[in-house]
């Protein structure tokens, strides 16, 4: 009988892939976890510290160290880190050495309100706590400002932040009790009065048009009100 050793050595080598992956297995998941390391990914400036991360992961898991891997949620660790309000995306995973990793994206602040109460607006018109790590340099916001109705401050904010002559000049957004908004420029005595949030586009490009025309006229401090509430004018009241 002849035999057949090219089917005796596939049968050979799955067992022994088999046995491989089965003791591979059996030891990841008897590795514990060790310490969490913590990836911040975007935004230089931290403000959230390592330490608050580490302290989030732990208290939702009763102390991660000496932890089984195969017994942690990670989706869990994921939804506890989210609901810190400086945070806005993390992935939580174990690595193959059994190191818990976070990678924390933080809030981005575009807007600062200090009216009776002290809170940053973020990129996407959210809420963001002041941090005692580190203060971003962005406009104040001043006047009548709700938590929970953020969306015209929002949308003047926004536009400062991703319009370059804006993000220059701009210290503050000012809303009154009626919802109209105003700005004040920096080094500059004016008022600039923006009424509502409509055709923002078009008013902004007259505010350019009048400040590049009076700062070549070295006529800026002429005024102390710039009037672009109306569509297609630009009102302006002298000193």
């Amino acid at each position: 009988m002849r035999i057949n050793w090219t089917f005796i050595k596939m049968i050979v080598l799955l067992g022994l892939v088999v046995f491989l992956f089965g003791f591979s297995k059996a030891r990841n998941e008897d590795r514990f976890i060790s310490s969490p390391e913590v990836v911040f990914v975007g935004e230089n400036n931290l403000f959230i510290s390592n330490e608050t991360v580490s302290k989030l992961l732990i208290q939702n898991w009763g102390g991660l160290k000496n932890v089984p891997k195969e017994t942690l949620d990670l989706n869990e660790l994921e939804k506890a880190l989210k609901s810190n309000p400086m945070i806005k995306t993390a992935e939580v995973y174990v690595a193959v050495n059994g190191a818990l990793k976070a990678e924390i994206e933080q809030k981005t602040p575009i807007a600062r309100v200090s009216t009776n109460a002290s809170y940053y607006i973020d990129d996407e018109g959210m809420f963001m706590p002041l941090s005692k790590n580190y203060s971003a340099r962005v406009p104040l916001v001043t006047g009548y400002v709700e938590k929970n109705n953020l969306r015209n401050v929002y949308k003047v904010a926004r536009k400062v932040k991703y319009d370059e002559f804006l993000r220059k000049q701009v210290i503050e957004i000012h809303q009154d009790m009626n919802n109209k908004i105003a700005l004040r420029l920096r080094k500059c005595s004016f008022l600039v009065q923006l009424g509502d949030e409509t055709y923002l586009d078009k008013k902004i490009n007259n505010l350019k048009a009048f400040y590049k025309k009076n700062l070549k006229d070295k006529t800026l401090d002429n005024y102390s009100k710039v009037n672009l509430q109306f569509e297609n004018q630009v009102i302006c009241t002298k000193i």
